[in-house]
């Protein structure tokens, strides 16, 4: 029987991201991506609400499901944050959501993911597809039993809510580590699918340095010691090491809670969306390319 989880060339599909400012400054980049794809819209804290509003409504109308990051300690008032959910449940039509934390020198009144839920906006505006945070490698200055109350609230939450909740997680390496704590989300009690985020094809010091950033130091070095430091410094990162363990995982464990991939395109979204396309994990290029394939 069919995985549906898997395309017909045996690969997870993926979703992936961009910037606020690459949506509405470089549209031409979609044409690397399939239209009807989960495109997260990342917020660093440095685009304005119009920008973000904006590039939500460019996706959509352009037939792909804009999923803006909700990070609620940017956030210096509930009403701000009424405001920014608002504007894009009405303006640009969005229905599915990022919901984290964030990060900031001053964080306002709502400082978690729970926060934002409990606020029960998300339900009020008509989200219908809520993803939350996962750390397969830990999360820096968070303690694991902290980790694992804040799912299990997310979860009574759900509970209560119409919205379909999942799980995406941060970027690693180490697929070993990854296959382990999704073990340990079940014994744990998790009910969400998972999708699994991947560092996409990318030079070894543009690795390093958002490794560094996001605090998975560990499972990069995992990385150089398994393919030979000075080698991945100058062949670059092949995600496949990643991925066909991940793959392969669906048909050894089929009640696994993986339903996806994340692709994080430290590389590029044209470098990206060649590499998914050619691995079989997208099955055609944007709606605006001249090189549609079925």
């Amino acid at each position: 029987m069919t995985d549906l989880r898997l395309t017909p060339q045996g690969r997870l599909a993926a979703s992936t991201e961009m910037s606020p400012k690459q949506v509405v400054e470089k549209t031409e980049l979609l044409d690397f991506i399939p239209y009807g794809t989960r495109v997260y819209v990342t917020d660093l804290g440095n685009a304005p609400e119009d920008m973000i509003v904006s590039a939500a409504r460019i996706l959509r109308d352009k037939g792909y499901t804009p999923v803006p990051h909700m990070a609620a300690r940017r956030y210096p008032t509930v009403d701000a944050f009424h405001q920014r959910i608002t504007r894009l449940t009405q303006e640009a039509g969005v229905t599915d959501v990022l919901a984290i934390a964030g990060e900031t020198d001053k964080a306002g009144p709502l400082t978690s993911s729970v926060a934002l839920l409990e606020t029960g906006l998300f339900d009020k505006l008509g989200i219908k597809t809520i993803a939350v945070a996962g750390h397969p490698e830990g999360a820096p200055d968070i303690k694991p039993d902290v980790i694992k109350s804040f799912l299990m609230r997310k979860h009574e939450l759900a509970a209560e809510s119409d919205a379909q909740f999942i799980i995406a997680t941060q970027f690693g390496f180490d697929p070993h580590r990854v296959s382990q704590w999704l073990d340990e989300l079940v014994a744990w009690g998790n009910k969400f699918p998972v999708h699994i985020g991947i560092a996409g094809p990318a030079k070894m010091t543009t690795l390093i340095k958002f490794a560094a950033f996001a605090g998975v130091e560990n499972s990069l070095n995992f990385l150089k010691k398994r393919g030979g430091s000075v080698v991945s410094m100058l062949a670059g990162y092949d995600p496949a090491t990643m991925v066909e363990p991940l793959e392969a995982r669906i048909l050894t464990k089929p009640d696994t809670q993986l339903a996806q991939l994340h692709v994080y395109p430290f590389g590029g979204i044209q470098k990206t969306g060649e590499w998914l396309l050619d691995r079989g994990n997208w099955s055609f290029r944007g709606e605006n390319s001249s090189s549609l394939t079925a």
